[in-house]
């Protein structure tokens, strides 16, 4: 944690350089959907072979949450014209909950008690743990950890995350851009 926080320090610190100073403007000129989507795409692919197994496991939650999660980002933001956009912001939340109270009316139903015991670990919402040892209330602070360790491979690959995040929401206010002239 103490490394996480130190690479967070150095590249919020790019970030802020790269906003403030102006830089970033003179390098969206050169950003276009041709080489914006390949960026995009392969850091989706990368996630790929750590999300896609976890819905394997349990089908029958992860199927669910993959096709409520396409409809909430995409067709609940057509049926509600309203000003704010809860439902592109927030989908994630929206079924995650959703689906996490399915799952748990599954558990308290039954629907796994004569299941294999790996199906029960990752399909049961009361065999995981993470209710009972979440904390529900806690208020972070800084340094909580200690003081933060510097070191350049971390922080480098935090950098190279906050300059895909940067290239995505440039890509996104673009494309919002174009729609919305």
């Amino acid at each position: 944690m103490r490394a996480i926080q130190g690479s967070l320090i150095v590249a919020s610190t790019l970030q802020i350089v790269l906003g403030f100073s102006g830089l970033w403007r003179n390098v969206t000129r050169f950003l276009s959907p041709l080489s914006a989507v390949p960026l995009v795409a392969l850091a989706g692919f990368g996630l790929y072979e750590l999300g896609f197994p976890g819905v394997a496991k349990c089908v029958e939650i992860g199927l669910p949450q993959l096709v409520l999660l396409v409809f909430v980002s995409q067709y609940l933001p057509h049926l509600f014209h309203s000003g704010k956009h809860i439902f592109d912001r927030f989908a994630v939340l929206f079924t995650v909950v959703i689906v996490w109270i399915y799952a748990h009316l599954l558990t308290v139903g039954g629907a796994y008690n004569d299941s294999a015991p790996k199906t029960q670990m990752s399909c049961r919402t009361d065999r995981a743990g993470l209710i009972s040892g979440a904390p529900w209330i806690r208020v972070p602070y800084p340094f909580q950890w200690g003081a933060p360790s510097f070191d350049a491979g971390e922080a480098f690959a935090m950098m190279m995350a906050t300059f895909v995040a940067l290239v995505e929401v440039s890509f996104l206010c673009f494309l919002y851009s174009l729609v919305c002239q």
